[in-house]
């Protein structure tokens, strides 16, 4: 299990001005953060927010030329995916709830985070080694008025997905929701390029990681309460290039499938969302750059998906008010991918 990074620690009076400075200005940002949570909260449906539709265009091809190192930084990328939803109002759909969300830190799993914030849950982001992106989910969700719990780590050992989820309990005090969500995505040309190494690092994060967040969390579960695991347009259509990844994510829908049988009878339910492209750092860190410019052009759309598109399914099927006799699915949102 990676470690957190501790911060670095400066010296003398400059730095101590420094300090300060940056305390301020956190405290600025929270300040605004908290106000416009409350204006979401009190504006009526129609005024205080811009229309949706033309007036908010999302992001098209070509995109930024831009290859970052793995895991991925969302803070480094030049065009910062959208996954704040302002057009998106909470009505207390999870108020209550206790989540979980893996690779919360940034991309799907962040914008999952921050709605299911507003919808009024508390939510613990697990995530591998990006503190940074991390610290902004946490500031974002406690905007909402939420708390949040980080845990860093890999959903590879199934000792710490184990600890993860009592300290989960322990800090809420109940878990409703698990999302599954941590992914790890390499593209190869040839099926010889793939070692077996590269194979257990795949299956290991994909796969295995949501068998043993399953398994830690279902003692904790009750009635009424779900697991949603993201899956892929990959594992509907497969991959020239990430046979792989693939191969992972068709495995992850007949797994929430299969789990949705089991689990009806204790009244937990078990989806899938699987996505198409969608705008975040896990693409660049994998793809070249010249190569990132055209991602989600093969879409009817001519676009990838912002993450703050994809994350109302994930509210949508973890609210037993929206979604009480939905399990054992897969939900494409795929920007109708050829």
């Amino acid at each position: 299990m990676e470690k957190p990074v501790p911060p670095t620690q400066a010296t003398g009076p400059h730095a101590a001005q420094g300090a300060a400075a940056a305390a301020d200005a956190r405290q600025l940002q929270q300040a605004q953060d908290a106000q416009d949570a409350q204006a979401r909260k009190a504006a009526p449906p129609d005024k205080g927010r811009p229309a949706p539709g033309p007036g908010h265009p999302e992001p098209a091809t070509p995109l930024p030329r831009q290859h970052l190192k793995k895991p991925g930084i969302e803070a480094d990328m030049e065009l910062a995916p959208r996954f704040k939803a302002p057009h998106y109002r909470g009505s207390g759909k999870l108020a209550g709830f206790g989540a979980i969300v893996t690779g919360g830190d940034s991309g799907i799993g962040r914008a999952v985070a921050v709605l299911f914030a507003r919808e009024g849950a508390d939510v613990a982001v697990l995530y591998l080694s990006e503190h940074e992106d991390a610290e902004e989910t946490r500031r974002c969700i406690e905007a909402e008025g939420q708390r949040c719990l980080l845990i860093p780590g890999d959903v590879k050992s199934s000792a710490f997905c184990r600890s993860a989820v009592d300290q989960v309990v322990a800090a809420f005090g109940r878990l409703d929701v698990l999302v599954n969500n941590a992914a790890f995505q390499l593209h190869a040309e040839e099926l010889e390029d793939l070692s077996e190494e590269r194979l257990d690092e795949t299956f290991r994060t994909n796969i295995y990681g949501y068998f043993h967040m399953a398994q830690a969390a279902l003692p904790h579960l009750r009635r009424g309460s779900s697991i949603i695991n993201t899956g892929s347009v990959t594992g509907l259509q497969g991959s020239a290039h990430l046979l792989d990844y693939s191969a992972t994510k068709g495995a992850i829908h007949a797994f929430s499938m299969s789990l949705a049988k089991n689990l009806a009878p204790r009244g937990i339910r078990v989806n899938a969302v699987a996505p198409g492209p969608v705008w975040t750092p896990l693409n660049p860190a994998d793809k070249p750059a010249e190569e990132i410019a055209d991602f989600g052009k093969d879409t009817d759309l001519d676009r990838p998906a912002q993450p703050e598109e994809i994350a109302p399914a994930y509210v949508f099927l973890a609210s037993p008010v929206c979604s009480s006799y939905i399990t054992g699915t897969v939900l494409p949102i795929t920007g109708s991918v050829g």
